[in-house]
């Protein structure tokens, strides 16, 4: 009996959660008067690689809109959460990170790219950084799939920033303006250096990051 109202109480912990993040988020983005810099539906225009920081995160779904996405969600319980919830903004995950299930992982969201019309969505950080450092699994995902890649950043005037996890999760203020920021799309070619099309990469996220910051400075 013991197991059986454990079990229920996780599954209604499971449906849940998601929606309650679900509610915030909406609620949070609906106070603030965005800008939008750049083109603006990549999802929707052309199929792309999809790439925002970590940190970035809690506003980054609202303007993934209109095309089929799949987006990397690491594997553990936390992973469960934001997978269902951004499932409820039609973006599915591929469950695996870096430290588990990751090059099973890139290998399903290349299979979904090729047999799918579909874009891919990806925190080139994640799940535990170094933060705001690119990795190379999205090189991998690039040339594989043939798709450029993306970069997205989001800022508002008024924010908090958890500086105890590890990737300075950003907030923001409710009731302020806000801002984001939209890279044309960086190619790689099949035989260009993995090392340089990593730096191309990490320049892209690393000037569209700063012209958001910059914005309300």
């Amino acid at each position: 009996m013991a197991d059986n109202t454990m079990t229920m109480k996780n599954r209604i912990i499971h449906w849940l959660v998601p929606r309650l993040i679900n509610v915030v988020i909406v609620f949070m983005s609906g106070t603030i008067r965005w800008q939008v810099i750049g083109k603006r539906d990549y999802v929707g225009d052309e199929r792309c690689i999809y790439a925002f920081w970590h940190n970035r995160l809690l506003m980054a779904a609202i303007f993934v809109k209109t095309r089929p996405a799949y987006t990397l969600i690491s594997d553990h319980r936390d992973g469960s959460f934001i997978a269902d919830t951004m499932r409820l903004f039609k973006i599915d995950s591929i469950r695996g990170s870096s430290t588990r299930g990751g090059a099973r992982a890139l290998l399903q969201m290349i299979r979904k790219f090729k047999q799918e019309d579909c874009a891919l969505v990806i925190t080139p950080d994640g799940p535990k950084g170094p933060r705001e450092k690119v990795q190379m699994g999205i090189v991998f995902l690039a040339k594989k799939t043939g798709a450029p890649v993306c970069s997205h950043c989001w800022a508002t005037k008024r924010h908090w920033r958890l500086t105890s996890s590890w990737d300075h999760f950003y907030i923001p203020k409710p009731f302020t303006s806000g801002v984001h920021i939209f890279s044309e799309a960086v190619s790689i070619h099949p035989d260009e250096d993995n090392e340089v099309a990593l730096a191309r990469i990490q320049a892209a996220m690393d000037q569209t990051r700063e012209k958001a910051e910059a914005y309300f400075q």
